[in-house]
């Protein structure tokens, strides 16, 4: 990586302190300890469900830098809550079915397969995230919601889909594929066909009561950077 250490000693500064979504949780922590590494600035991000998150600071928890889906990033700033021109676009993020490890795997070679593969599931489960508020949508449009009535269970907030799957609890998951992957008793059956894909952008900004907005930006901007490309793919994202 190419940024230089800062001159003003940025190893003996305090932490800068962020939250993410657990969407994007194994990003930030590893890039975090990459960047204290190459620059040595210490970074603590702290991930929680994505609606927790917005809900904390928009109830005034300070933090130096922010993670969320891009909608709740634009909320924020239109609040108030972080400093307005400081949103960096981070991560994209793929909708993916999964199921339990030795389970059937169903077909989702084209929307009209997903769409049975659904129908044909005793359960299924999604997260109150972005992706779930897109499949309900999807659901509705094919007309389908009634027919699914008691059988969805939506995972409460910071707790994943996977661990739904695992328990039994849902026979059909999807959430982000960075969710769902590399889960003792969770197998990824794959993405969803492009006809009816669901790709979240995941994006930071920084916090409006910082004292250390410089060093929260310079974060974001290593975060969206060329350099963080390997790490996004091995976490199931891509470069935004």
């Amino acid at each position: 990586m190419s940024a230089s250490r800062p001159s003003n000693g940025a190893g003996g500064a305090a932490p800068l302190i962020g939250v993410s979504s657990m969407a994007t949780r194994a990003v930030p922590a590893e890039l975090a300890l990459a960047y204290e590494d190459h620059l040595g600035q210490r970074v603590v991000i702290e991930s929680v469900g994505g609606v927790d998150a917005e809900k904390r600071v928009k109830a005034g928890e300070a933090f130096d830098v922010v993670l969320l889906a891009r909608n709740a990033i634009d909320r924020l700033l239109a609040t108030g809550h972080l400093l307005h021109g400081s949103a960096v676009d981070v991560v994209r993020s793929g909708v993916a079915v999964a199921v339990r490890a030795g389970a059937p795997r169903p077909d989702l070679g084209s929307e009209e397969a997903v769409k049975q593969a659904v129908l044909a599931a005793r359960t299924l489960g999604y997260s109150t995230g972005p992706s779930g508020v897109e499949l309900a949508k999807l659901f509705d449009r094919w007309g389908i919601t009634d027919a699914l009535r008691g059988r969805i269970t939506t995972a409460p907030p910071g707790v994943p889909v996977a661990a739904l799957i695992e328990r039994g609890e849902v026979d059909l998951g999807f959430q982000q594929l960075s969710e769902l992957q590399n889960i003792a008793g969770v197998e990824v059956v794959g993405p969803l066909p492009a006809a009816i894909e669901i790709v979240t952008i995941f994006s930071g900004a920084v916090g409006a009561r910082t004292h250390r907005g410089g060093a929260a930006a310079a974060f974001l901007e290593f975060l969206a950077s060329p350099a963080t490309t390997d790490a996004k793919r091995r976490h199931g994202m891509e470069a935004s």
